[in-house]
């Protein structure tokens, strides 16, 4: 008979030793994973009635974590790309249990088999140059806020940088010499320049000539120099986004993040004549394939590459006969 395995000292190990020290990976990693296992925990608290500090590892068997991820879906609502990141994190804790705990690997093995979720890929959506443009000329430039928010994003739909590395971005992050750029950290802890055009340089030129908030380091900080929260992004790009819309409706229909930025960054680029392999170095992407998404999304690029097909000559209409029983049945389906 197998030892019962606490999971609480598994998984303090787990996130100390093979997440933090062996594997030094990201916060934001940290944060993501330790979100799934609250998740969890309090999943197990209700179906198992056990405190979680006092949880078996068999207990946490292949149709338990079935449950999980059901529950996850039908009563949180998550999406089905939610709930394949859920197992993600399952799927690492598993694998280094499997190390851990041999004697437990045919249940281990049972959950790791576990498949992820098929799901549709949603088309890109991205804003086009007089809707970027009037966003961007939305902030009252008069006030340091308004100066702030118009800097911070001209940066974000040239660059096309991620959220986290936006508020990331230090004022000795930003070169403005020869070959002008921002350097950051990306995911994976990936460190990446990217050049910024004239007027961007121009913009940063100006705004790092403003008055040091409270000795802020960050490039864009707070009111009272703390660095800006992701919310505080997404409610000051709301806020220019509805000033905006009154100038171009186009933008009333659109939901307008700092996501949709960075797409409007790729697309820039794409229609630029850009390679997708520069774009996706340009964006930090670990594989040219997240990159292709945007050829999918533009519609000009597809359109061009129709005009330059042959036409099929149009032949007699006739409809299919299959030639066969069971050919009928599925043609049928």
């Amino acid at each position: 008979m197998k030892p019962a395995c606490n999971v609480a000292t598994l998984i303090e190990r787990y996130f100390t030793e093979r997440l933090v020290r062996q594997r030094n990976v990201s916060a934001n990693t940290i944060a993501s994973y330790r979100d799934t296992f609250r998740l969890l925990f309090t999943f197990a608290q209700a179906q198992l009635r056990k405190s979680p500090s006092v949880l078996a590892l068999d207990e946490l068997d292949v149709s338990f974590i079935g449950a999980f991820l059901t529950d996850l879906e039908a009563k949180r609502g998550a999406s089905a790309k939610t709930r394949n990141l859920r197992l993600t994190a399952i799927r690492s804790f598993f694998r280094f249990v499997s190390f851990e705990e041999p004697a437990h690997s045919a249940m281990i093995q049972r959950v790791l088999a576990i498949p992820s979720k098929r799901h549709d890929k949603r088309q890109v959506h991205f804003l086009t140059r007089p809707e970027i443009e009037a966003i961007l000329a939305a902030p009252n430039r008069m006030t340091w806020l308004g100066r702030r928010d118009h800097t911070l994003l001209l940066v974000a739909a040239q660059t096309g940088l991620r959220l986290s590395e936006l508020i990331g971005l230090d004022q000795d992050d930003v070169h403005l010499g020869v070959g002008a750029h921002v350097r950051c950290v990306g995911k994976g802890r990936k460190e990446r320049t990217t050049p910024l055009t004239t007027i961007a340089r121009q913009a940063l030129q100006a705004w790092l000539k403003e008055p040091v908030r409270k000795g802020a380091t960050a490039l864009f900080p707070a009111v009272h120099g703390g660095r800006l929260s992701a919310d505080s992004v997404q409610a000051l790009l709301a806020k220019h986004t509805r000033v905006a819309s009154a100038n171009c409706p186009s933008l009333k229909s659109k939901r307008v993040s700092p996501h949709v930025l960075r797409h409007s960054a790729a697309m820039e680029l794409l229609q630029a004549g850009v390679d997708c392999s520069v774009i996706a170095l340009w964006l930090g992407h670990e594989s040219i394939e997240t990159t292709q998404t945007y050829l999918h999304a533009h519609l000009a690029l597809k359109e061009t590459a129709l005009a330059k097909l042959k036409p099929y000559e149009r032949g007699k209409p006739t409809r299919f006969q299959p030639s066969d029983r069971l050919l009928a049945f599925l043609e049928a389906l």
